[in-house]
């Protein structure tokens, strides 16, 4: 350990030989990445490349022999490899890089075994879980698009979407969809879009590629920050038979861009006609209602009319009976029968003859009408009377 302090400062050099004498301890190391950069220097006898973490911005300078380079099959940009390396700093530049001894391609069938172990991990940590998928909403406001530049995934997005509904609105962030940028360039926009509080759902798409080009949809860390997110996200990687760690996580898998576009926005014609069905069953109900409502009333007024009819005979007859026993109690009745009634000049009933005077005026209420009478003074007996009634 290199003792120093603003007094006693050491030498450029100093520090240089003692990276390098660290660095010369670890011996060699075999190193996982992605060749981000292949430059085929024709005889020099040497091919340079970067490699490349596919989960972070880092990389390490790799110097390869011909001879190596050719051992292994032939590379491109964004393969994965290993590489068995001895670490070099070179004191005069202080530059950092990697001498290969050997490369060995990481072959398709690792990699599956490997996507295979870190899907069991992910899901039994509950990641892929349904219960915490969280819903699409009905109608969105804006939508956060993660796509390729100038890509047919967006503009299979895009179309479809506005063919929809025309009024909807896109956030897009163009990205790297492959290769050794892709994981990192995608994080950044979910990470941006996720914070926007206008857009309300994210679509992440790519069209149909290699299992190495879609690689970087099931890479581990941008797998936990999808799950992390708070807007629900959508997940359009590939064809239908594609299935990166991605889709499992998401809170929509779409088989294609175009039914992200479908599964995320509504169709204005089918939303109309939907509109349309539910007022017309609504007016059946309504109309339903009222017929329903009419006939009770018409139901209760034919009671109500019933009643009051029953009720206006039975009191008909009650009053007609009481006007019988009325009349029959009546002094018309009497009158009737041949009986009248007789009054003084001051209207007075009288009772008996023996109170009337000679030439008296009486007034006689027959059955029919009045009769005027003057008193003669006679009286006759009730024996008299009763032999002219024949009695």
């Amino acid at each position: 350990m290199l003792e120093t302090s603003a007094e006693k400062p050491v030498p450029v050099r100093v520090v240089s030989e003692a990276i390098s004498d660290y660095i010369n301890r670890l011996g060699q190391i075999w190193v996982e990445g992605e060749i981000a950069q292949l430059n085929d220097r024709a005889g020099s006898g040497m091919v340079y490349m970067r490699l490349r973490d596919p989960s972070v911005d880092m990389y390490l300078e790799v110097t390869c022999p011909r001879s190596v380079f050719k051992a292994v099959a032939p590379l491109t940009d964004n393969a994965r490899v290993v590489i068995n390396s001895k670490v070099n700093f070179y004191t005069p530049t202080g530059r950092l890089s990697l001498n290969a001894k050997e490369i060995r391609q990481v072959g398709v069938g690792e990699l599956l075994a490997r996507l295979e172990a870190l899907k069991k991990m992910l899901a039994a940590e509950g990641l892929f879980a349904s219960e915490r998928k969280k819903p699409l909403p009905f109608l969105p406001r804006k939508i956060g698009l993660i796509c390729g530049r100038a890509s047919a995934a967006e503009k299979d997005v895009k179309e479809n979407a506005k063919r929809r509904w025309p009024a909807v609105l896109f956030e897009t962030r163009e990205v790297a969809v492959q290769g050794a940028d892709a994981v990192i360039q995608v994080s950044a926009a979910l990470k941006e879009l996720d914070a926007d509080p206008e857009i309300d759902v994210i679509i992440i798409t790519r069209g149909g590629g290699s299992f190495e080009d879609l690689l970087p949809f099931s890479d581990e860390g941008l797998v936990r920050l999808a799950a992390s997110c708070k807007k629900p996200i959508v997940s359009a990687i590939g064809h239908e038979q594609d299935t990166p760690l991605l889709d499992l996580v998401a809170d929509l898998r779409a088989s294609t861009p175009t039914d992200a576009a479908k599964r995320v926005v509504p169709d204005i014609k089918e939303e109309y006609e939907r509109i349309k069905q539910l007022r017309e069953r609504a007016d059946r109900k309504i109309n339903d209602r009222v017929v329903l409502e009419m006939t009770k009333v018409v139901g209760l007024m034919q009671r109500s009319f019933a009643g009051i009819n029953s009720r206006l005979i039975r009191s008909t007859e009650e009053l007609t009976h009481l006007i019988a026993r009325v009349r029959t109690l009546s002094p018309q009745a009497t009158l009737d029968r041949g009986y009248a009634v007789v009054q003084r000049s001051d209207g007075s009933i009288l009772r008996s003859p023996k109170s009337l005077d000679k030439g008296e005026r009486l007034r006689l209420r027959l059955a029919e009408g009045v009769a005027i009478a003057t008193a003669t003074g006679e009286v006759e007996s009730d024996s008299t009377s009763r032999a002219m009634k024949g009695e």
